[in-house]
């Protein structure tokens, strides 16, 4: 796989679309019930990339501020969840990965808000859990400057 990949993406309608020019550092299913409600889901997976390499090429995605420190944008049209920003962790983007154009590349490798988690799920049970989000220590660095 190439350094610098491209990937694509966008909502359930077509009417957003988005690139994400760089790798992928990581993608975690959350259980938190924030993300739950947010999609619709028993649980949510998010790519975690820099956020100065993440676009929206087409459309304009509504924003709901679901909490005092973060933001979700989603889809005015079809409501597809598309990304979630936090201010702990500002050079962050995290993108929903279902909305990938090719989710199938991408696997998770960490369990967050575990402890949300349902207890009837059954889902990548081999997989590290974190209680809570993903500790400094163990976040893997997120490159993504505008020089690179």
């Amino acid at each position: 796989m190439s350094d610098n990949p491209v990937y694509e993406g966008g909502c359930l309608c077509g009417t957003i679309r988005y690139r994400i020019a760089g790798p992928i550092a990581w993608a975690a299913h959350c259980h938190c019930a924030m993300c739950r409600r947010a999609s619709g889901a028993v649980a949510l997976t998010w790519a975690t990339v820099p956020a100065t390499r993440f676009a929206i090429t087409q459309g304009e995605p509504a924003t709901y501020r679901s909490s005092e420190n973060a933001e979700r944008r989603f889809c005015p049209a079809c409501g597809s969840q598309l990304t979630f920003w936090s201010n702990a962790h500002p050079n962050e983007m995290d993108v929903s990965l279902g909305t990938l154009d090719h989710p199938e590349d991408h696997r998770a490798d960490r369990h967050t808000w575990a402890k949300s988690r349902l207890s009837w799920l059954r889902l990548d049970d081999h997989l590290v859990a974190y209680a809570e989000s993903t500790p400094a220590d163990k976040r893997p660095a997120i490159g993504g400057g505008d020089d690179a």
